[in-house]
């Protein structure tokens, strides 16, 4: 353990925070300590870095953010954030104190005068109200840059702790995560009000960092809100907000082009941006977002070439291209890079994590179970890796460590009241390998229903797919003569204890990775038989380990009818998924169908309303042939 690889979070006597004085350019002189502190967490000289930060985090809020960031990457600890926010709004409370009636009634009448002859009261709602035309008269007053700048950094606290709570995956973050981002977006209102009022004269006002701290927050925004799923969205129905992608992506890029304190924060959200929609919808996004996410990369790389974080999404963007040789090679270099600093085992852990995913892109099962097994070890989601360390060892044949892994994983989950969906998922499969007693693990193969479900067969070399299909006929033809065998004894024996078979849960799961892996393969007809044989059965997909089977099966469903050019089937398909609620991966999915909704949006199909429940879900084959065929 590195000796100063700890965060410590100062107390802080909120009595003795004052109001901020300085002025826009002494402001810009006085955080060149800031910038310099983040020149060295870019180049991974954490520590470095840290010491800087720390130095001045119990008075100064930006300070405290940056120290945050540094929290915030290393561990997702939000208590640095939040002592961020208290100075910040310490420095607010202490400057609307000490303010003069004259001055405070001054401002109110210019807000009002300006109010009446523009929209100021939301943030910018499209790529428009971007720039400013008009200046503020000799008389206007403002409020102080300090003011403006601490509002800017409450935002940008409750932008970061969103996020973070975003990432946790379960129903009670997902609702603090829209509870925080409508906080930010009441300061970054507050900021965006005074920007306005001040037109083309801002920069005498406000120093760069607050203006550049506003567009990456307002931008930061906006690129969020256009993919969660409606029931966070809800948080904001009252603001009458609508979000603008494009309004996003302009914001960050001027942010970028400003190249202060946050430049490097907004090629980051860029990044992830483009990592996010190529990987949950790669048929839409890998090919479209390929150009802009490597333009991104470069930009950044020309002032931090050897950044680990760069050098992540460097490996990310490989696997979207297809070079998962490279992938794994840049995530190498990503973890050698933060090696000896006191974010190695943060990177160690997000690269380890990665590259066992691209290992069993290769069905390199063995290097990928290694992997996994480490991070299992080290206490990253334990559970859920040693859950995929059972899935690697069943696909090389061998069960009894397979076994022996998934023994293990109810041991790893730590008990709370809101696990994540990753958990749930994980503790319901292993049960339900224990009800059977391991005998059914080649009638659901794990590790292809991972891959199904992280929608990574796009990702995959079609001599692997091939491989993948070869090992789902096995199944098929496994559960047939299961089937089979059951039923002769129906042919033998009048009233048999035994119950009739029913693997409809199993031949359902693996239809769905079949019509995946085909649908990767870009034979989207051959998926058309085993999706309708899904739906027409799905009144006996009751139990609770099959209910993410049907909102998996319209998305695969929709990416068919896509691939067959019907993108109006394809868009009801998906608002049908969408409708889906209480199955394992419920908002996870709903980002995916969001963003595909989008895309339809996005060239001209528009929302439809069903016809009707008893419409087939694919019209392309009668039900009567659907239901003939006997998927195998």
């Amino acid at each position: 353990m590195l000796k100063d690889n700890e965060i410590a979070v100062q107390s802080i006597d909120m009595t003795t925070i004052q109001a901020n004085r300085l002025g826009p350019r002494d402001q810009e002189e006085s955080d060149e300590h800031v910038r310099e502190g983040i020149r060295l967490f870019f180049n991974n000289k954490f520590m470095k870095a840290k010491a800087i930060f720390q130095s001045h985090a119990a008075t100064d809020p930006l300070h405290a953010v940056a120290l945050g960031l540094v929290a915030f990457t290393k561990a997702k600890t939000m208590s640095t954030l939040a002592s961020a926010y208290a100075i910040a709004k310490a420095q607010v409370d202490a400057a609307s104190t000490k303010r003069s009636l004259k001055d405070s009634l001054s401002h109110y009448f210019s807000a009002l005068m300006v109010s009446n002859n523009s929209d100021i009261t939301a943030l910018p709602s499209s790529a428009a109200t971007v720039t400013v035309a008009s200046g503020p008269t000799s008389t206007t007053t403002f409020l102080a840059n300090g003011v403006l700048r601490a509002h800017a950094i409450k935002g940008e606290c409750s932008l970061l702790m969103a996020i973070m709570q975003l990432s946790r995956e379960n129903i009670v973050d997902y609702i603090k995560c829209g509870l925080n981002l409508r906080r930010a977006y009441k300061s970054y209102n507050m900021v965006w009000e005074e920007y306005k009022r001040m037109g083309q004269e801002h920069t005498k006002h406000m120093d760069r960092d607050t203006v550049s701290a506003m567009q990456f927050g307002i931008g930061t925004i906006h690129l969020l809100l256009s993919s969660l799923p409606p029931k966070i969205l809800k948080v904001f129905s009252t603001m009458g907000w609508q979000t603008d992608t494009q309004l996003g992506l302009v914001l960050l890029k001027l942010c970028l082009e400003g190249r202060g304190i946050r430049s490097p924060l907004a090629s980051l959200v860029l990044l992830s941006y483009y990592s996010v929609l190529t990987s949950y919808v790669p048929q839409h996004y890998s090919q479209e977002l390929a150009g802009p996410a490597v333009e991104c990369l470069l930009e950044a790389q020309k002032s931090y070439p050897g950044s680990c974080f760069f050098l992540y999404f460097a490996a990310r963007i490989a696997r979207i291209a297809g070079n998962l040789p490279l992938s794994i090679q840049s995530f190498s270099f990503a973890m050698d890079a933060s090696r000896g600093e006191m974010m190695e085992v943060a990177m160690r852990h997000v690269t380890l994590y990665e590259t066992g995913w691209n290992q069993a892109l290769q069905l390199d099962w063995e290097s990928a179970a290694r992997n996994f097994e480490d991070l299992a070890k080290e206490k990253y989601a334990p559970a859920f890796c040693m859950y995929v360390v059972g899935a690697c060892r069943e696909m090389l044949g061998q069960r009894t460590q397979g076994i022996l892994a998934f023994a293990q994983v109810p041991q790893y989950v730590v008990k709370k009241d809101q696990p994540s969906y990753i958990e749930s998922y994980t503790c319901k499969k292993v049960e339900l390998f224990q009800k059977s007693g391991y005998q059914d693990m080649n009638l659901s193969i794990p590790m292809l229903e991972l891959l199904c479900i992280w929608n990574a067969y796009e990702q995959m070399e079609p001599e692997a797919l091939e491989q993948c299909l070869e090992l789902i006929n096995s199944g098929l033809g496994q559960i047939h003569d299961r089937e089979r065998q059951e039923l002769s004894i129906r042919t033998q024996e009048l009233a048999p204890t035994a119950s009739p078979p029913d693997y409809y849960h199993h031949r359902a799961l693996l239809l769905l990775i079949k019509a995946s892996i085909l649908n990767a393969l870009h034979r989207y007809s051959d998926s058309i038989p085993h999706l309708n044989w899904i739906m027409d059965n799905k009144e006996d997909l009751t139990s609770e380990a099959a209910t993410w089977i049907i909102p998996f099966a319209y998305w695969e469903a929709g990416v068919t009818s896509w691939g067959l050019r019907n993108y109006m089937k394809s868009r009801k398909l998906w608002q049908q998924g969408l409708a889906c609620s209480k199955y394992d991966f419920e908002y996870r999915m709903a980002i995916r169908f969001n963003l595909a909704l989008a895309k339809c949006t996005e060239i001209g199909v528009d929302p439809i309303e069903p016809k009707s429940a008893a419409e087939k879900v694919l019209g392309m084959h009668a039900q009567k042939k659907a239901m003939s065929v006997h998927p195998a």
